[in-house]
């Protein structure tokens, strides 16, 4: 019997499940989940529910087909951001390689706070516009 319960994933809301799922894929360096790979029959892709695994095969993030999403005003709080994911990098420099790659992944850059000499890190939306940072640690 255990103890506590374990997680096994944050799910997110999304308007584009396959295009959120290969956003985080290709920055995390994520695999899917045996059978949530893209179709590569030619068959649509209409996936729902995708989950992405680490190299050990344990559940990181899964993705869940929304109709709507309001994407956060976040700093403001007219639309709170209700979840982020925060990140971690060694190094500056890291911070810094890393918020490139997200960006040319599609992400935008929403707080800069890189010069913070106690807590430098960038704030950054996923393109459902869902806030994570990436921090030096």
């Amino acid at each position: 019997m255990a103890d506590f319960p374990k997680l096994m994933h944050t799910a997110i809301d999304t308007t584009d499940c396959r295009g959120l799922a290969e956003f985080y894929r290709q920055f995390l360096g994520a695999h899917y989940r045996p059978g949530d790979e893209p179709p590569t029959d030619g068959t649509p892709d209409d996936a729902d529910w995708l989950v992405l695994v680490d190299d050990d095969g344990r559940r990181l993030l899964a993705f869940q087909q929304v109709d709507r999403l309001e994407r956060t005003t976040w700093p403001e709080h007219d639309v709170p951001m209700q979840m982020h994911l925060d990140l971690s990098v060694p190094s500056s420099e890291e911070m810094e390689r890393h918020r490139g790659r997200a960006e040319a992944l599609g992400a935008t850059l929403v707080l800069d706070r890189s010069d913070d000499e106690d807590e430098p890190l960038y704030v950054l939306a996923d393109p459902s516009g869902h806030p994570f940072c990436i921090c030096v640690i």
